[in-house]
């Protein structure tokens, strides 16, 4: 009686996944492939490996010892890398959909480098004609000015960083107000957004040690709230570990 009712539990699971664990799901994979396959386009010699690699499991341990000791076939190893070319096209594919949205979620263009400015007249379009939506950071420098190199170096790092952020250069005595950006106010931030000036660091140098770096000036930026999100940072960190894999 009881044999009967385990038969009966049997078939009526019959069907269903069968496999746990990692490389059970895969043979689970494998039998769902083979059964969703197209009967008219599948050779018979495919399906029958495709059945052997989803039923590792032999009914006896004489076909087990011949299925260990047997080479793989080379149709067999074609199916595994076509599986494996798979996996590949569904993270390219993730990948995209992915850049598609941080490109859509940006909300304006993509700068990526330090703009240097020649005229105060070219100062005073960027700010008056970019986008509201747009942060745009300035450096007032001059060359020799202790800090000044450093914090050019700085930005470039971070315009790369941070794409959607205009940063921008320019020197002291080019901006047609000279007295107001004197040498000893040096090296000089100025931060702009919808043509309104909200944030204004003179002598900034001084906020940070004798070297400092990109990372010093962005924790600087980022204790005021002035940079967005690293999006596309976390995108191509994303990206490493998914191809590290």
């Amino acid at each position: 009686m009881e044999e009967a009712k385990s038969l009966s539990l049997e078939e009526d699971f019959e069907g269903q996944a069968t496999h746990t664990g990692p490389k059970g799901v895969i043979n689970d994979w494998r039998k769902f492939k083979l059964e969703s396959e197209d009967s008219d386009s599948v050779p018979p010699s495919k399906k029958e490996i495709l059945r052997q690699m989803s039923s590792p499991q032999c009914r006896n341990s004489k076909d087990s010892k011949e299925r260990v000791s047997r080479k793989m076939s080379i149709q067999e190893y074609e199916l595994i890398h076509k599986e494996k070319e798979d996996e590949n096209c569904l993270r390219k594919y993730r990948r995209q959909c992915m850049q598609d949205m941080h490109q859509k979620l940006s909300f304006g263009p993509r700068y990526g480098f330090v703009y240097e400015l020649e005229t105060g007249e070219q100062f005073l379009e960027t700010i008056e004609k970019e986008q509201k939506i747009t942060t745009i950071v300035v450096h007032i420098y001059e060359d020799g000015i202790k800090g000044c190199d450093a914090l050019n170096d700085s930005l470039t790092c971070l315009a790369a960083e941070y794409p959607i952020v205009k940063f921008c250069k320019i020197k002291a005595s080019n901006t047609g107000a000279g007295d107001r950006f004197s040498l000893d106010v040096l090296p000089t931030l100025l931060v702009y957004k919808g043509g309104e000036l909200i944030s204004n660091f003179i002598s900034v140098a001084e906020q940070f040690a004798e070297e400092f770096f990109a990372g010093d000036v962005e924790s600087f930026l980022n204790e005021y709230g002035l940079l967005p999100e690293r999006e596309v940072h976390d995108l191509e960190h994303t990206e490493i570990e998914e191809d590290t894999e």
